[in-house]
């Protein structure tokens, strides 16, 4: 099964794709990963990468395309999740086309829908460990005693710089300009699935879980 997890910053794409990899023996293809592990490959691919990359350039859809092929020759047990790609109509219909070549197809997109509001009350509220990894909220989920994480006791509590409500509302801005489109694109094409991202995250999971056929 190959599927698109679509959704606002914050949304809670990531944490659905690790419960989806771990599940089903899914590949998570983030575009950014990808980009990373293709700079140090030394590859042919990579070395174009590090070379966009290092002039300070963006990487064209032509490469990032590339990159998904390579994976995709590679397989996957469970299939694949793409996690950051598309972004536009025009890569949407690029990665159409690549998985028609490969003999693969699209099989589901996801939207985890929120509210903004909600949304930038929960962001804006959240603090993870940087030791452990785990996740807080002011309002929602304190720490049992301030400033120490509940599960290691690690006094390394973060918030990310860009957790701010100004921000949040620009990178939400950003999204609908750029993202949104792709809502009516899958809807037309009878792939989009929705999915109410505020609930419990159990909840959440459970109705993911319904969206791809259970």
């Amino acid at each position: 099964m190959n599927i698109i997890l679509l959704g606002a910053p914050g949304a809670g794409k990531g944490t659905q794709a690790r419960i989806l990899v771990e599940g089903r023996g899914m590949v998570q293809l983030s575009t950014g990963d990808m980009l990373r592990a293709a700079r140090t490959s030394g590859t042919e691919m990579g070395q174009k990468v590090a070379a966009v990359m290092d002039a300070g350039q963006l990487v064209t859809d032509e490469i990032v395309i590339g990159l998904i092929a390579e994976q995709l020759e590679k397989g996957a047990k469970g299939g694949f999740i793409f996690d950051g790609f598309p972004r536009t109509l025009a890569q949407a219909d690029a990665l159409g086309d690549l998985l028609a070549a490969k003999g693969e197809s699209l099989d589901a997109v996801v939207e985890l829908r929120v509210d903004d509001e909600a949304l930038v009350d929960r962001i804006t509220g959240r603090f993870t460990c940087g030791n452990c990894g785990e996740v807080y909220h002011d309002r929602t989920k304190p720490t049992k005693v301030p400033g120490v994480c509940d599960v290691c006791g690690s006094h390394d509590l973060k918030r990310r710089a860009d957790d701010n409500e100004d921000s949040l509302r620009q990178r939400l801005l950003e999204y609908y300009k750029k993202t949104s489109p792709l809502i009516g694109y899958y809807h037309a094409k009878g792939k989009l699935k929705v999915v109410d991202g505020l609930q419990d995250m159990a909840k959440v999971t459970a109705d993911v879980a319904g969206a791809l056929g259970g």
